[in-house]
């Protein structure tokens, strides 16, 4: 998206904006209000269309939530980045941090996207370029990152409490059985002999049952 909406003169672009934070929201904004604050030239009327492509206000001229938020002052540029990465895309698909210095290049875009003259790309290449000295387009478009779970610290008195001592393993295991230590699996392993003599393989299995498997 490129917005073509734009101003012959910015002169008055950031007092206007300015206003906009220090005072209260119309139920309608229009070319009358404009006078009410102090702007009531011809030129400044073009504010309307503008701000329709920002996103401030809606088609029937009645601010939008975007405009409310605007008027945050403590968030007023970043809320303005997001309305510009929106109503002028184009730009920043090619160069997502533009600055003046990127005036000649940002008027080519729009001579060429809206066939039109040099002058008229110009006025829209000031409109946007005036905006953007307004806003802060590093803080927009920002997610939160997750912040890491905290490990939890490992209680050494408690994991001591679930260890038994040598003397209870010892009172609760026969010869032949292995102790009994709560939250412990044992994995055993065994590896047969290479031999045709089937009776190796039966004292094996016949061991593993006497040692292991009776209760």
């Amino acid at each position: 998206m490129l917005s073509k909406k734009y101003f012959n003169s910015v002169k008055n672009l950031n007092a206007i904006m300015k206003k906009i934070i220090e005072g209260t929201a119309p139920e309608k904004f229009t070319t009358e209000h404009l006078k009410k604050i102090g702007f009531p030239s011809s030129n400044d009327r073009a504010l309307i269309g503008v701000m329709k492509d920002l996103g401030f206000l809606a088609e029937s001229g009645a601010p939008t939530q975007r405009y409310h938020d605007y008027r945050n002052s403590s968030k007023s540029a970043v809320v303005l980045g997001d309305a510009l990465k929106e109503a002028y895309s184009d730009i920043f698909h090619i160069n997502e941090n533009p600055t003046q210095g990127d005036r000649q290049a940002i008027t080519g875009l729009f001579k060429s996207t809206h066939n039109v003259s040099d002058q008229v790309a110009g006025f829209m290449a000031n409109t946007f370029l005036t905006l953007l000295n307004l806003a802060d387009i590093s803080g927009t478009n920002k997610t939160h990152k997750k912040e890491p779970e905290k490990k939890k610290e490992i209680n050494k008195e408690e994991v001591a409490e679930e260890i038994p001592t040598k003397q209870q393993m010892n009172s609760n295991s026969s010869p032949n059985q292995f102790p009994i230590i709560p939250n412990l699996r044992y994995n055993i392993e065994i590896h047969l002999p290479a031999t045709k003599d089937i009776e190796v393989y039966n004292s094996i299995f016949k061991s593993l049952k006497e040692h292991l498997l009776n209760d």
